[in-house]
C-alpha cells in the first residue's frame, strides 16, 4: 500500500491539465501495484514501488501514460456502480454476481507443470523501462528469473530516442549487455501541449525527416528495432484534432528508413475484438471492461477495428523491404484464419504471441495447426516482465498436452473468464518459436545467442533431462 501512496504522491507533483488524463494515470498506477504485491522473487527486494525521477505511470497494456493521448471527453464509458443492498453471492437462493463467480473445477486431468522452457528463449515483447522503473535491484532479480526459466534474451520495447535511449541502454547494458536488445520509439508529441495537437511534433514540418535521423543515430548506438504503440491510430491526432490514420503518407519515410537500416517495426494496432463491442451482457470480456471501461474503443469516436487493421496492412504492403511484426498475433488472435490470409499476402509480416495465450489456448487445435503452418514467421513474446508463474504457464501451454488450466496467475483471470488447453508443439517448431526466428529477424540476437551458448556448459534441453 505504501508503494501505491508513494506513486500517487509523485504523480501529484506533475501538472496535468486534462482531468481524464489524470484519472487514467491514477488507474494505471493502481493497476501496476503487482510489482509490490505479487509474490514473485524480485518484487519484495527491488523497491519498485518508488519510481525513478521522471518515470511515467504505466497502463496494464504495457504502455506509459505519456503514450496514452486523451481519447476525447465526448466518449464516456460508464458502468452502473449503483450500490446494491442485496448480497449477490449466490448463497441461499440469492442471485450471483459475476465478480463472485469463482467455480472450482471437478475435472481430474494430468498436470505437467513446467519450471522452465525446454530451449533457450528470446522474449520479443517486454517493457523494462515502464515496469521496472530503472530499479537496478529489480533488474538483477528478474535476470535471475530469466536464468531459471532459460530466457536468454529479452527485447525491451520502450527505449525511446536520444538521451532517454542512452539512459535505457545504460540501465540494461551496464551489467547485462548480452541479455537485452532495445527497440526505439517515436516521440509523436514532443514538447507540444497535450491539449493542442497542432503543437505536437508529428504535426510540424520536417517531422519524418527528423525522426529518420534520430533512428539512424539510435541504430548506430545499437538499437535493434522500432516499436509503434497502439495510440498510433487510436490517440495521436492531426493538427485539426482528428485521429491520425496509420497509413498517413507523411510517415512513409520512417517505414522506408527502417527497411534501409535493417531493423524490424513491431506495431501494436487496435486491441482485442471485445474492446470494440458494447460493454453489455453479450461482451465476452465484460468483467474486464467493467473494471476498465476506459479500455473500450466502441463507438463513433474511434475507427473500427477492421479499418485500423486495413490501414496497417496498407503500410506493410507499400513497404515490402521493411519487416513488420504484428504485436499480439497482429491483434487478431480471435480469428486465425484472417491472420493466415495476412501472412500469405504479406511476406514481410511476422507475428508474436505476447499476452495472447488466453486466446490461442481456447482454440487449441486451430492454434496448433496455425503455429505449425507458419512456424517460420512467429516469435515468442510475453509483454512482461511478469511474475514467474506467468512465464511457467507459457512453457506449459506450448510444450505439454495439459487440458483446462488457468492462463494467468491472477484472479479473476484478466482476459476473459475461461481456461486454456496446451498445444504440445514439436521440438523443431519450439526452437523456431523460442529463438531461431528472432535470431533471423532482429539485429543483435544471433550474436548474443552465440555468445551465451559458447559460455554455457549444457543446453537447456540437456539440463531438463537431468532434472
Amino acid at each position: 500500500m505504501q508503494s501505491i501512496l508513494t506513486l500517487l504522491s509523485l504523480r501529484k507533483n506533475h501538472v496535468v491539465k486534462d482531468f481524464h488524463h489524470n484519472l487514467r494515470a491514477g488507474l494505471a498506477i493502481l493497476g501496476l501495484s503487482f510489482l509490490s504485491l505479487q509474490s514473485v522473487t524480485w518484487s519484495q527486494s527491488s523497491g519498485t514501488g518508488t519510481p525513478a525521477k521522471q518515470s511515467k505511470p504505466i497502463l496494464p497494456t504495457g504502455e506509459s501514460v505519456d503514450t496514452q493521448v486523451s481519447k476525447t471527453a465526448t466518449s464516456p464509458k460508464t458502468i452502473d456502480q449503483t450500490p446494491r443492498t442485496e448480497k449477490l453471492d449466490g448463497k441461499e437462493g440469492r442471485e450471483l454476481s459475476v465478480r463472485h463467480f469463482h467455480p472450482k473445477s471437478q475435472l481430474k486431468v494430468s498436470k505437467s507443470l513446467k519450471t522452465h522452457a525446454k530451449y533457450h528463449v528470446v522474449d520479443a515483447h517486454t517493457h523494462f523501462r515502464h515496469k521496472l522503473r530503472q530499479s537496478e535491484q529489480a533488474l538483477s532479480d528478474f535476470v535471475t528469473v530469466m536464468d531459471r526459466n532459460h530466457i536468454a534474451i529479452c527485447c525491451s520495447l520502450d527505449g525511446r530516442l536520444d538521451s532517454e535511449l542512452d539512459e535505457h541502454m545504460q540501465f540494461l547494458w551496464s551489467n547485462y549487455p548480452n541479455r537485452f536488445v532495445i527497440f526505439a520509439n517515436i516521440d509523436w508529441r514532443g514538447m507540444g501541449d497535450p491539449d493542442e495537437p497542432a503543437t505536437w511534433a508529428c504535426n510540424q514540418s520536417g517531422f519524418a525527416k527528423r525522426t529518420v535521423k534520430q533512428l539512424e543515430d539510435a541504430v548506430a548506438k545499437g538499437a535493434s528495432g522500432l516499436k509503434i504503440f497502439k495510440q498510433f491510430g487510436l490517440g495521436y491526432r492531426n493538427a485539426n484534432g482528428t485521429l491520425i490514420e496509420i497509413d498517413d503518407p507523411r510517415f512513409n519515410p520512417i517505414w522506408n528508413a527502417c527497411g534501409q537500416l535493417g531493423i524490424p517495426v513491431i506495431i501494436h494496432t487496435s486491441d482485442p475484438a471485445a474492446f470494440f463491442e458494447p460493454i453489455n451482457e453479450t461482451n465476452e470480456r465484460w468483467e474486464e471492461l467493467s473494471r476498465h471501461p476506459d479500455w473500450s474503443f466502441h463507438g463513433e469516436n474511434f475507427p473500427s477495428r477492421q479499418a485500423l487493421h486495413a490501414a496497417r496492412n496498407r503500410i506493410i504492403e507499400r513497404h515490402p523491404d521493411t519487416n513488420f511484426i504484428g504485436a499480439h498475433v497482429a491483434n487478431q488472435a480471435e480469428d486465425l484464419a484472417e491472420v493466415s490470409r495476412w501472412l500469405d499476402r504479406y511476406p514481410n509480416l511476422w507475428i508474436e504471441t505476447a499476452s495472447r495465450i488466453a486466446e490461442l489456448g481456447r482454440q487449441p487445435y486451430t492454434a496448433r495447426d496455425f503455429l505449425m503452418k507458419y512456424s517460420d514467421r512467429i516469435l515468442f513474446g510475453t509483454d512482461g516482465p511478469w511474475p514467474e508463474l506467468r512465464l511457467q504457464i507459457n512453457w506449459r501451454f506450448f510444450e505439454t498436452r495439459d487440458e483446462s488450466f488457468h492462463y494467468s496467475e491472477k484472479q479473476p483471470p484478466p482476459q476473459g473468464l475461461w481456461k486454456i488447453h496446451a498445444i504440445d508443439l514439436p521440438d523443431p517448431v519450439l526452437k523456431k518459436l523460442y529463438h531461431e526466428n528472432a535470431a533471423k529477424l532482429i539485429p543483435g540476437i544471433a550474436q548474443r545467442l552465440q555468445q551465451l551458448q559458447s559460455t554455457s556448459e549444457t543446453s537447456p534441453a540437456e539440463k531438463s533431462k537431468t532434472e
